[in-house]
């Protein structure tokens, strides 16, 4: 389902038929350093990651993770972006990731930008936060230039790993 479009961009739900996009993203070199190995290895692991969390995030909550689709290169995903409710941490987190040859092109932010717009309009949300490992130096260029602002280290997750939370809250 078609959720909104930017410049370059459309950003549409995951569907079944997204598996082989979802299963190459969460194998690409910065997603397991810095998100981690999900152990998604076949396309029925794919299925089951977006099955859950992200189709039932859009039942539950209204919102998830969208496909970006690249306008100028026939609508081809290139990443995602979006809005997650993790039962581990107190706020709806904002994420995004990028196949290789489309990071560092200026998407993440164009996405982001429209992700949180829809978080205050369409979603009402009165804050976002993130979560970043602190070697990404990248992800937190980017969310400090989105206005997200360190907040405190956090451990959420059984792995472990001590992460930093940012967080933005909306002028009403």
């Amino acid at each position: 389902m078609h959720i909104s479009s930017t410049e370059r961009l459309v950003l549409e739900e995951l569907n079944m038929s997204d598996a082989p996009f979802i299963l190459e993203l969460m194998n690409t070199p910065h997603w397991l350093e810095h998100i981690g190995d999900r152990n998604i290895k076949t396309l029925d692991d794919a299925e089951n990651a977006i099955r859950n969390p992200h189709l039932k995030s859009y039942r539950e909550n209204g919102f998830g993770f969208y496909k970006l689709l690249l306008k100028s290169e026939n609508l081809i995903p290139i990443g995602v972006c979006g809005l997650i409710k993790r039962p581990e941490l107190d706020g709806v987190d904002i994420g995004f990731a990028f196949l290789p040859a489309y990071e560092r092109k200026g998407f993440g932010y164009e996405s982001a930008v429209e992700i949180i717009k829809l978080a205050k309009t369409k979603f009402n949300l009165k804050e976002i936060i993130a979560i970043v490992s602190p070697e990404n130096s990248n992800s937190i260029k980017l969310l400090e230039k989105l206005g997200l602002t360190y907040q405190k280290k956090v451990t959420p997750f059984s792995d472990g790993k001590e992460l930093l939370l940012l967080s933005k809250t909306f002028n009403t």
